[in-house]
């Protein structure tokens, strides 16, 4: 289960938009926030794309998206 508000957190300390991050990812933004807020779940590309676009380590990613 995702751990939402440190991956928020993470969006927002980035300073990224979620636009964007819906672009880089190749879904819409609606799709996103769906994912971000538990009602689907991310995939396992989905993860590794939003790694590494917010710069994660593997601890940050594991605590949000493998708690």
């Amino acid at each position: 289960m995702t751990n939402v508000d440190l991956l928020k957190g993470k969006i927002d300390a980035m300073g990224v938009t979620i636009t964007f991050l819906a672009r880089e990812m190749g879904i819409s933004r609606e799709g996103l926030y769906k994912k971000i807020n538990g009602n689907t779940e991310f995939k396992g590309s989905e993860i590794a794309m939003l790694a590494r676009l917010l710069h994660m380590s593997l601890e940050e990613r594991d605590q949000i998206f493998f708690a």
